[in-house]
C-alpha cells in the first residue's frame, strides 16, 4: 500500500479560524453572494452559496423552490421516475427560478438529462457516489457534448486533486468534493475509503487557485455554519447539505411524532424506495426533530457565515478566502469550543 500524502489530514474539528482586525462596523454589511458555473451561458447567482442535496428525504420541487426564493439553490433527487422528476423541474420553476436536475452515469442517463433541461432544469448533476470512475468521466462528457455550454454540469463526488482534474478536464462546471462525510454516510466504515472534506478542498486549492478550474462544492460534514465557514475559507465556492435542512416542513415526508425521516442515498430504505433493490448499503436512516421553515435555518446559517466573515473582518467571500487564517487545534479544543455553562 502506498501513502497517498505525508500530510496530515485536516477535518473540520482540527482548526479553528483565526479573529483578525476588523472594520466591518454591522455584519449587514457583510455579502455571501457567489456565482457557480462560471462560464456557461446560465451561470448561477446565489444570495447564500447553500444547496439541498439530491437526497429523497431532503429536495424535492418545495425544497427548491423555497431554497431558490431564500437565495441558495435546490437539486431534485434522482430516486423517481424520470417522468415525475420533469414535472417537479416545472413546479419547482414555477414557484421559484432556478432548479437543477439530477441524472446516474449509465443507461439512459442522457436521455433523461435532456428532458430535465426541456422542462426548465438550468443545472443538471451527475449524481454518483464515486466521481474517480471512469463512467463518470465519460458521463461529463457526454452530456458536454450533448449541451454544449448552455447547461450547467455539475458532478463528483471527489477526494483528490487528481479526480478533481479529470472531472475539470472531462467539462465540469462545478464537481462536488468531499467522500463519506455526510451525516447518513457509512462509506468510510464499510469501505475503509474517504478523505475529511475540509482536507480534500484545500488539497485542491494547493494546485488550483481560487476562480481558477470548476467550482468546488463542499459536500459532506458539515454541520454547522461554524463548518461552513471553514469550509468557505478553504476554498469552497457553495456548499451542499442535507441533513440541516431534512428537519423542514419543505423536506420530503410527514411529520410523525414531532420528527421527520432522514436517510443517506444509499442506505438499504432509500435503494428499495427508489430502485426495488439493494446492491450495497452505505448509508443509515434515521429521524430528525422537525424544525419548521426552512427559511429559519437559512437565516440563522446566513447570520452565522455573516459573523464569520466579520471576525475575519471582510464583507465578501472572495475576500474571505484571501484574507482567512487558521491555527490546528487540539482534541482537547473541542471541550473549550462547545458550550460548557453549568447550571
Amino acid at each position: 500500500m502506498k501513502e497517498y500524502s505525508n500530510k496530515e489530514q485536516l477535518s473540520f474539528d482540527d482548526i479553528l479560524l483565526v479573529p483578525r482586525h476588523s472594520d466591518i462596523e454591522s455584519r449587514r454589511d457583510v455579502m455571501l453572494n457567489a456565482t457557480i458555473g462560471r462560464g456557461t451561458k446560465r451561470s448561477i447567482g446565489m444570495k447564500i452559496p447553500l444547496i439541498a442535496a439530491p437526497m429523497d428525504t431532503v429536495c424535492e420541487w418545495e425544497m427548491a423552490a423555497a431554497m431558490r426564493n431564500a437565495g441558495g439553490l435546490g437539486i431534485l433527487h434522482r430516486y423517481m421516475p424520470i417522468d415525475q422528476q420533469v414535472e417537479q423541474v416545472k413546479l419547482a420553476r414555477d414557484a421559484g427560478g432556478t432548479v437543477g436536475g439530477s441524472v446516474g452515469a449509465v443507461g439512459q442517463f442522457a436521455e433523461d438529462a435532456a428532458k430535465l433541461v426541456y422542462a426548465g432544469a438550468e443545472l443538471i448533476l451527475i449524481d454518483i457516489a464515486n466521481g474517480h470512475s471512469d463512467y463518470a468521466i465519460k458521463a461529463v462528457k457526454k452530456l458536454r457534448q450533448s449541451f454544449g455550454r448552455d447547461v450547467h454540469i455539475m458532478a463528483g463526488n471527489v477526494s483528490t486533486a487528481e479526480g478533481y482534474t479529470r472531472l475539470a478536464d472531462a467539462g465540469a462546471d462545478s464537481i462536488r468534493v468531499g467522500i463519506g462525510g455526510g451525516s447518513a454516510c457509512t462509506t468510510r466504515i464499510v469501505s475503509g475509503h474517504g478523505v475529511p472534506t475540509l482536507a480534500s478542498i484545500i488539497d485542491i486549492r494547493s494546485k488550483y487557485e481560487y476562480g481558477d478550474g470548476p467550482d468546488i462544492i463542499a459536500d459532506g460534514g458539515i454541520r454547522n455554519s461554524g463548518d461552513a465557514a471553514k469550509a468557505l475559507a478553504a476554498g469552497a465556492n457553495a456548499l451542499m447539505v442535507g441533513r440541516i435542512l431534512a428537519g423542514t416542513d419543505e423536506s420530503p415526508g410527514e411529520v410523525v411524532d414531532g420528527r421527520k425521516v432522514f436517510r443517506g442515498m444509499a442506505s438499504r430504505e432509500a435503494q428499495e424506495a427508489g430502485r426495488g433493490t439493494v446492491s450495497g448499503v452505505e448509508g443509515v436512516s434515521t429521524t430528525v426533530e422537525h424544525v419548521g421553515s426552512v427559511n429559519n435555518i437559512i437565516n440563522d446559517f446566513s447570520a452565522g457565515l455573516r459573523s464569520a466573515l466579520s471576525y475575519t473582518g471582510v464583507d465578501n467571500l472572495i475576500d474571505f478566502y484571501d484574507e482567512s487564517m487558521y491555527n490546528r487545534v487540539s482534541s482537547n479544543s473541542l471541550n473549550e469550543t462547545k458550550p460548557h455553562a453549568k447550571e
